[in-house]
């Protein structure tokens, strides 16, 4: 994980998270119809509701809601209960899809490779044939003495794709250290937190490492919410993943296909 910076994006984000907590405090059955696997040309994208996700499966549900905007298709059906939800949503994602093209060539040059080796992979991020989703999370009060054991606000787990872009509003998060340790991840007004993804940790053959990360329950009586912003990069569900470098350190993989099965082991296979 690393910050960045992201010139002029704090009154969109500001906005989004607005907007997000506006559809966010509705009640459950005006959010229903806009569940994740609402939309057949899109099964991710939509509402996830409290308990629905368990990041670490070995734990309860994660105490958080989401919302996840990976479709544009003409026929998804946006929320009309908040003012330019579809617009701010789409806008964002756009922004963030730049930006995260941007990292991609960086990281490239960083090993030494064509600056274009990520982004062939990337080409139809924001069609439904590529699973980059941004996705604006909730973090309602909770009341620690009721949570169930083990349960946590996000369960422990590492991120499926490439990359993904991070923006916090208040801090929370905790990522774990090689040496197992879990520390705080500070909230930098203004900077994008990049995170390194499990097919990046692959296809680079550990040179970029994906990290385990989390967020615990608040402490007893802190009422606060929290929110962020995740902007997750995924390659086209096509594209087929293999070290770069040539070796046999991780068996190819086909982005789709990894994509689902992670799906799977968050949400259970209904």
């Amino acid at each position: 994980m690393w910050s960045a910076s992201l010139s002029g994006s704090k009154v969109k984000v500001v906005r989004v998270m607005r907007i997000s907590r506006d559809f966010f405090l509705q009640p459950d059955e005006v959010k229903q119809p806009f569940s994740r696997k609402t939309f057949v040309n899109s099964p991710n994208h939509g509402w996830v509701s409290l308990e629905a996700e368990r990041l670490n499966p070995r734990r309860p549900g994660d105490l958080k809601e989401a919302f996840n905007t990976s479709s544009f298709h003409p026929d998804i059906k946006w929320p009309d209960a908040v003012t330019d939800f579809q617009e701010i949503q789409t806008s964002f994602f756009q922004r963030c899809k730049e930006l995260s093209l941007r990292v991609m060539r960086v990281m490239a040059q960083g090993l030494g490779l064509d600056q274009e080796v990520f982004l062939g992979a990337h080409s139809l991020i924001g069609t439904d044939e590529n699973g980059t989703t941004l996705r604006s999370l909730f973090y309602p009060p909770v009341d620690s003495g009721k949570a169930k054991e083990g349960q946590l606000r996000c369960g422990e787990h590492s991120d499926y794709g490439t990359i993904t872009l991070l923006f916090q509003s208040s801090e929370g998060l905790q990522v774990r250290k090689r040496s197992g340790e879990f520390i705080c991840a500070p909230c930098v007004p203004g900077a994008v937190l990049v995170n390194i993804a499990d097919l990046m940790q692959r296809w680079t053959s550990d040179q970029f490492v994906s990290v385990l990360h989390r967020v615990l329950l608040p402490p007893a009586g802190d009422s606060s919410t929290r929110q962020s912003l995740a902007f997750f990069v995924q390659p086209d569900d096509e594209a087929v993943i293999s070290c770069c470098d040539g070796s046999n350190k991780y068996p190819p993989v086909q982005a789709g296909e990894y994509l689902n099965e992670r799906f799977n082991n968050s949400y259970g296979q209904s």
